[in-house]
């Protein structure tokens, strides 16, 4: 049997190339989409794909009447946790894609889903060498105490830090806190230049024009350091195999978990 999957924001840029992924697959069924701007319409007529045949409804609450096993958030920070917490009643697994939601939201959710007895994949950054850095960073984080993380974004980002750098910071902060030499308390000057203290890490975010998105974990040691870091490109292609991973593993699990790595075998 395929797997029914209901899309949020599947007009969106990361979303629109989801649901096309979603069209060549064999045991993914795209039953439903949310997007206010194409409500009424056919998903496959948006976006000039005939496999997608599902109808587009404006909210969340109106796209779950049609029964789904997993619903997938690629909407906004503003009404994502709506969206998770009605999916979870409703009885479908959910997988989140979008960025901003905070430790507070993600318990509320835990909580949610526990009650639910479902699951909740919450991906910061589908991309493979962006799992693959917050496993490499989570290992350097043993080692070395000192560390801080860059956000770079585009300036059109309205969240700030980036998911995938509150899921760095939730990471390194299961590892250690990371040491301060001058904690931020008793810096001389502007405090707010030393960025925001995330999970006991210290974090930055950059908005530029030319950035899409791009983060770095940053380790130092007397006379060394070590910087891992993730460029992306313009296009949202290397986030659809996580993304369809993530769908198919959210069923296997109870409760929240945080990251792609969570259902794949890097040990």
């Amino acid at each position: 049997m395929s797997i029914r999957v209901c899309l949020a924001g599947a007009t969106g840029w990361a979303g629109s190339a989801l649901a096309q992924g979603l069209a060549k697959t064999n045991d993914l069924r795209l039953v439903a989409a949310v997007s206010r701007s194409h409500a009424g319409q056919e998903l496959g007529a948006v976006l000039n794909q005939p496999a997608l045949n599902c109808p587009v409804f404006a909210t969340a609450s109106e796209a779950l009447s049609q029964p789904c096993d997993v619903f997938v958030e690629y909407t906004k920070p503003a009404v994502a946790l709506d969206n998770v917490l009605q999916a979870l009643a409703s009885g479908a697994h959910v997988v989140i894609g979008t960025s901003g939601l905070d430790d507070d939201a993600y318990a509320t959710i835990h909580e949610a889903a526990l009650k639910a007895q479902r699951g909740v994949l919450a991906v910061g950054n589908f991309a493979l060498t962006v799992v693959l850095l917050q496993k490499f960073a989570s290992i350097a984080a043993r080692y070395i105490a000192h560390s801080e993380i860059i956000d770079y974004a585009s300036d059109k980002k309205i969240d700030a830090p980036s998911g995938t750098a509150r899921e760095l910071a939730f990471r390194l902060g299961q590892v250690r806190e990371s040491a301060q030499t001058v904690p931020t308390e008793e810096i001389v000057g502007e405090q707010a230049t030393r960025g925001a203290r995330m999970a006991e890490q210290q974090v930055h975010s950059v908005r530029l024009p030319g950035y899409v998105i791009s983060i770095e974990a940053i380790f130092g040691m007397p006379d060394q350091k070590l910087i891992l870091r993730h460029e992306a490109g313009n296009g949202a292609e290397p986030y659809i195999d996580g993304a369809l991973l993530a769908i198919r593993k959210v069923n296997t699990f109870v409760g929240l978990k945080r990251g792609l790595e969570q259902v794949l075998d890097l040990d």
